[in-house]
């Protein structure tokens, strides 16, 4: 259920989360699946929040949120100045649009390309008569540098690339502010990666367009974002800038994920100690108490087994969960990630 009033001056905040929470029924009764919990931020027009974690830390279930094919179990959502409670099907389809995964399973391989994108038009009523529905395609091919030519093309006959441009063309038919891309390059070769993250990174320019981009690849993130969240066990455990939260980060599973990120260089790759965090995440029906980190969390202490930090802004824009860092950012440690970093990796070579 979503509250009923947000403020009203949010001219320059193009989407905006309160709160948001996600639960489903546990299976064989018991506790429900908490998927996304308390998860609050902002996205400015024009800009890029990137979302990173690992595989079922619920990311991809607040995307599904952010666009409406899921509804929060509460909290609030409010899109382009209005809660997303108050808007239609057609008027939120408008506003924000949900780029997939893998490009062939959201195609039909029964439909063309042209007939995949015109049947878009035809839904939000962008088209009047074949000939304008056929002129809207070409636009539509040519803005995500396809040829015209591919309208006539079945799923099957398309590159992975070109899947993906083809989706990214069918999300941008009703001219939507936003973009949700669910690990939008991840099905494709590492050769493609980075034509289709550009071709994004100039849509984005070009069109005016804000994303909200998930993904596992710390690079990929940073390569595009404007800001970064990272996500473990349904909250945000640091958010920030993505030059402090991916270059200095301040929460240790943060800290962890980007030193599992290999070396370029093979030499000093091969000398690094690499930390690996340890255990399994635990089940969301059945989070930890205090910290949700806290049991794979190489700096944990008494503090992080009982209370949940809070995440609080520990440096300008720079916000983190952590008891750990928080007690010594406020305590004028000098150079406190890379001293939480040396002692995460102390911690796990014990």
């Amino acid at each position: 259920m979503e509250v009923s009033t947000l403020p009203s001056d949010r001219r320059l905040v193009a989407l905006r989360a309160v709160a948001l929470v996600k639960d489903y029924p546990a299976r064989g009764g018991g506790p429900p699946v908490r998927a996304v919990a308390g998860v609050s931020f902002e996205l400015e027009s024009g800009r890029t929040l990137g979302i990173v974690g690992e595989s079922g830390c619920g990311k991809s279930t607040l995307g599904r949120l952010l666009v409406g094919l899921e509804l929060p179990s509460a909290g609030a959502l409010e899109i382009g100045g209005t809660l997303r409670s108050r808007l239609g099907g057609r008027e939120l389809a408008r506003r924000v649009q949900l780029v997939f995964q893998d490009p062939y399973s959201s195609l039909n391989p029964r439909r063309t390309v042209g007939g995949a994108i015109g049947e878009a038009l035809r839904v939000h009523g962008l088209a009047r008569g074949r000939g304008e529905e056929r002129r809207r395609v070409r636009e539509l091919l040519e803005t995500v540098a396809l040829p015209a030519g591919a309208a006539a093309r079945y799923p099957n006959e398309l590159s992975g690339g070109q899947a993906q441009r083809v989706g990214i063309a069918r999300a941008l038919v009703p001219e939507p502010r936003i973009l949700v891309l669910d690990e939008p390059t991840s099905a494709l070769d590492v050769s493609v990666r980075a034509e289709i993250i550009n071709l994004l990174v100039g849509l984005r320019e070009r069109l005016g367009l804000s994303y909200v981009f998930i993904s596992h690849d710390l690079a990929m993130v940073r390569h595009v974002s404007d800001r970064v969240a990272v996500m473990y066990l349904g909250r945000f455990v640091e958010l920030g800038p993505w030059l402090p939260v991916l270059s200095a980060p301040l929460h240790p599973y943060t800290i962890l994920l980007r030193a599992a990120v290999p070396e370029p260089d093979p030499p000093l790759e091969s000398a690094r100690r690499v930390p690996v965090v340890r255990g399994e995440v635990p089940s969301a029906a059945r989070p930890p108490s205090g910290c949700v980190f806290h049991t794979r969390c190489p700096l944990a202490e008494e503090v992080c087994l009982s209370t949940v930090p809070d995440l609080a802004e520990l440096r300008p824009a720079h916000l983190a969960a952590c008891h750990v860092a928080a007690r010594r950012v406020r305590g004028g440690e000098p150079r406190v990630s890379q001293a939480l970093e040396a002692d995460a990796v102390a911690a796990l070579a014990d």
